[in-house]
């Protein structure tokens, strides 16, 4: 089985297929990639180095860099892990605070009043951030507050909020056990989708929301919240019914050891206040979350 790429790669390929289907190119073809060779390799940074020296007062031969990196060759063959690429260029204010509420607090704060997307020139109160444990083992991600969401400030308050409580609830949980977030903070205009751009704009914050709280179940409740979590533009009866590895892209949790959580999809409570019938399929999906994390549901008193 060929190894799964990493979601942020995995989502700038889809990007990337997408720009080229708008011009028209349908066809790719994989061309190996050509592994430098050693001598290659040394000459190239012979030629970088000597670059950089030459707007010096230095004067230095080619003999003896070669000599300074015999002695250094494997500083100079060390690769940089893909992983970390985005935490070296860009580290996050919660990276090495291992209380999670003190790093969900400083990433609230990175947040601001947030005019990042166009999202806060139409008509949203206040940005809705997330609410919970901060250290649940169990997150909902939802797709964008509502009405409801935008007055108060929290996110599934309104109708669809009642539901997911009551879901919960069903599970043998509480609300404040488990950890609910949307992937964008701000609410649509009309309650719309939240629009690509919105989406990709608003999401990084939510992925480092996961690494801090750090669950080991994140369910994702609708197609917008399962296609942006996951990066696969699949239906949601296609997604539905398995766990799927994950890891927030593009961040790292301050727990080395986290091995990233497991992602279950099912429907949004307000699909469900809409079409009733759906909440059946929907209980199984929440029965595969609570085998997973050991949760018997609680006992029918009798009546």
């Amino acid at each position: 089985m060929p190894p799964s790429l990493d979601p942020e790669l995995r989502r700038a390929l889809a990007e990337r297929v997408r720009y080229c289907h708008e011009l028209g190119i349908y066809d790719f073809y994989r061309r190996e990639p050509r592994i430098p060779q050693p001598a290659e390799t040394e000459s190239a940074a012979l030629e970088i180095i000597s670059a950089s020296l030459s707007s010096t007062s230095y004067s230095v031969s080619q003999s003896e860099l070669r000599e300074e990196m015999s002695a250094r060759k494997s500083a100079v063959v060390a690769v940089v892990d893909k992983n970390d690429i985005l935490e070296v260029v860009n580290p996050k204010p919660e990276y090495g605070v291992a209380d999670p509420v003190a790093a969900l607090k400083l990433i609230r704060e990175d947040l601001g009043d947030c005019t990042r997307c166009k999202l806060h020139k139409q008509g949203r109160k206040q940005i809705v951030f997330g609410v919970g444990n901060p250290r649940a083992e169990l997150m909902f991600v939802g797709e964008g507050p509502g009405a409801d969401e935008d007055t108060q400030g929290e996110p599934f308050v309104g109708r669809a909020g009642q539901l997911l409580n009551n879901m919960i609830r069903a599970m043998g949980l509480r609300r404040e056990d488990v950890y609910i977030a949307n992937v964008v903070k701000c609410r649509p205009p009309g309650n719309r989708t939240p629009e690509p751009d919105e989406c990709e704009t608003c999401s990084p914050f939510l992925m480092r929301q996961i690494a801090v709280i750090k669950p080991k179940v994140v369910v994702a409740l609708g197609a917008t919240a399962a296609k942006n979590l996951l990066a696969m533009n699949s239906s949601l009866g296609e997604l539905r019914g398995r766990f799927y590895d994950f890891k927030p892209a593009g961040v790292r949790s301050s727990d080395p050891s986290w091995p990233g959580a497991r992602l279950a999809v099912t429907y949004h409570p307000a699909y469900l206040l809409r079409d009733p019938r759906q909440k059946g399929e929907t209980w199984k999906d929440l029965q595969m979350v609570m085998k997973y994390l050991g949760i018997e549901p609680p006992k029918k008193t009798a009546e």
